[in-house]
């Protein structure tokens, strides 16, 4: 990777850098010794090598740099304080799934939750004239050191349920992992009611525990509606989003511009009034009837997304993802059986897997099997029958994929976005009533 200035090192000057054994053979490039590639360290000269520890050191930086880690949330909180920041004028960049934005301009296309450690650096310095830099941290980069030695200003935790095991073995590791995230001196912002939570020194937010930023007399439905206090002052708030988890979100990112900056809750609070939501979670695609779209993928994801909703009637389109912890496939059917009238199985991403055996071991934790409508690997036939057989007063929640834009089967990316699917299929099936009259 090229350099925008040259690294001097042991006395030497170098005009690129990279993490790649191969690229150690040109003078000029710095090797940077990494935690994914260990096996290489001692091949290559101690004077042609740093630390990815050093790293800060040899890059310009932004002014706060805030990290969100959770199992789910991040993408939400860190849209909300973005926005927030935004709207006060300050400079803010903004990394995580949906890609890299600076001051709202998207200048990377989504990649890796967390980047690797140099291609972060890489855009933590094209961001370095921002006065923050707001970034999601996922499992997988704290446990293969990809946010090595970064100066975190806040460190948010949202929530820690389990995911990923495929990768972690175990959801003792998993939280062992999202807990030793904290373990530095930045300003550290815990969700009082995550119970996997064990940070000592903290700043908390939360609703049911007591907690320093906190909301009462609230509502989550249709629209959030809340009075929230600080150890200070409080204020009301109103939020075109709905459900707990997103009153969560809010409290999360309020907590940290808090913080971080000298602006009031009431400020904050205002601001907030033109947040529209972030595309793929809990996106309206139709009121009438209602459809909604969102990335939720584990069973807490799914949870807190349909508890919501309870007692209405609901209809539900989902599948799980292949290659990845089959332990929260049968947990994921389970909460469909406790929320939804109607569930449409399906395909999400299966890999190399067998789609048809991933839906029958979500189905195995459903204990009503009558609530089954369809099996169909097929994703746009599911979401194509459900709009289909949806009544008046039925909600349509299509989960997995949020605003992802492809399908992974096998080895290969096939373009497919639900979004689409559904505006497609309301749009044929408009079409069809009016041929009829």
């Amino acid at each position: 990777m090229k350099i925008s200035k040259p690294i001097t090192i042991h006395q030497r000057s170098f005009k690129s850098i990279s993490d790649h054994s191969s690229d150690a053979l040109d003078p000029d490039c710095l090797f940077v010794q990494t935690t994914l590639n260990k096996r290489f360290h001692h091949t290559i000269s101690q004077n042609q090598s740093i630390h990815q520890d050093q790293l800060y050191q040899h890059f310009t930086l932004p002014a706060h740099i805030i990290g969100i880690t959770g199992t789910n949330g991040k993408t939400t909180t860190a849209a909300l304080i973005a926005h927030i920041l935004l709207s006060h004028h300050y400079k803010v960049a903004l990394l995580g799934t949906r890609g890299f934005f600076i001051n709202g301009e998207q200048k990377r296309l989504k990649g890796l939750t967390t980047p690797t450690v140099l291609e972060l650096y890489a855009l933590l310095e094209e961001a370095s004239d921002c006065d923050f830099f707001v970034m999601e941290v996922s499992s997988h980069a704290i446990a293969q050191n990809r946010i090595a030695s970064i100066p975190f200003a806040a460190k948010i935790l949202t929530n820690i349920t389990s995911d990923h095991l495929d990768f972690h073995q175990t959801l003792q590791e998993y939280i062992r992992i999202k807990n030793s995230f904290f373990d530095d001196n930045s300003i550290q912002i815990i969700n009082s009611d995550e119970p996997n939570a064990s940070i000592q020194t903290k700043t908390t937010y939360g609703i049911k525990n007591q907690a320093d930023f906190f909301a009462q007399n609230f509502s989550i439905s249709p629209s959030i509606s809340a009075q929230i206090h600080s150890p200070t002052s409080s204020t009301s708030l109103t939020l075109k989003m709905c459900g707990l988890h997103n009153l969560y979100n809010v409290l999360a990112a309020i907590t940290c511009i808090s913080k971080l900056t000298p602006l009031s809750l009431e400020q904050i609070s205002h601001s907030l009034l033109s947040f529209v939501g972030v595309e793929g979670r809990m996106e309206i695609l139709s009121t009438t009837p209602l459809i909604i779209v969102d990335f939720a993928h584990t069973d807490d994801g799914m949870k807190k997304i349909l508890e919501s909703f309870e007692g209405q009637k609901i209809v539900v389109v989902f599948g799980a993802g292949g290659d990845r912890d089959k332990s929260k496939r049968p947990k994921m059917g389970h909460i469909a059986d406790q929320y939804a009238l109607k569930i449409y199985l399906t395909s999400d991403n299966p890999r190399s897997e067998d789609p048809q055996v991933i839906i029958d071991e979500i189905a195995q934790g459903i204990t009503n099997q009558h609530k089954i409508i369809s099996r169909n690997p097929d994703r746009f036939a599911s979401i194509q029958e459900a709009i289909h057989n949806l009544q008046p007063d039925e909600i349509l929640f299509v989960l997995g994929k949020g605003d992802e834009q492809y399908q992974i089967i096998q080895d290969q990316l096939i373009p497919f976005d639900d979004r689409e699917v559904i505006r497609s299929v309301l749009e044929s099936t408009q079409t069809t009533k009016k041929d009829n009259l």
